[in-house]
């Protein structure tokens, strides 16, 4: 089963990420196998504002264990996390697209909805990283879409959603994680 985590920093903790830098990697890295894509995600002026995590996990168990024993989690850095089922619609890694690491500006775009399902299908698999609908922990309703995009601004960015199904867009900046 996937799995979408986006843990959103709480005001004022870029301290403590700081120092929950090494701790945070090393219990990323015991997640390698399962990870489809990670990484921060900022403010157009580079203020960490979150992670996101798309795993694949055995069940809704473990992908609450994975979200909720994070380091960062349990120090109080996150003021909310969203945990959401999620289907990987391109059927890659981050690492498997195309446009690799880096080259061109690189965006969270999290529409959140309901009612019958919209955007399932992947926009244009050149510039689209990460894609795929979020769904209720039963996998059955459709509660919204997230994707991991490379677009020329966010404008274009949010444009991948029809944005009169969706209660909020959100669009923020993205950037491949892991070690360097």
């Amino acid at each position: 089963m996937e799995f979408f985590c986006y843990h959103r920093d709480r005001p004022g903790s870029m301290a403590l990420r700081t120092k929950l830098l090494e701790e945070h990697w090393s219990y990323m890295d015991g997640y390698a196998a399962e990870m489809i894509a990670r990484g921060p995600t900022f403010t157009s002026d580079d203020t960490l504002t979150g992670s996101v995590h798309i795993l694949d996990l055995p069940d809704l168990a473990a992908a609450r264990a994975f979200a909720f024993d994070e380091p960062g989690y349990q120090a109080g850095a996150y003021r909310d996390v969203l945990l959401r089922r999620w289907r990987n619609a391109p059927g890659r890694t981050m690492w498997d697209f195309p446009g690799g690491r880096t080259g061109g500006n690189r965006y969270l775009v999290l529409g959140l909805g309901e009612g019958a399902p919209v955007d399932l299908d992947v926009p244009s698999p050149r510039d689209t990283i990460a894609y795929g609908p979020l769904l209720s922990d039963s996998g059955t309703d459709w509660l919204g879409t997230a994707a991991l995009v490379r677009a020329p601004d966010p404008d274009t960015a949010r444009a991948v959603l029809t944005a009169e199904r969706y209660a909020d867009i959100e669009v923020h900046n993205w950037q491949f994680g892991g070690r360097r």
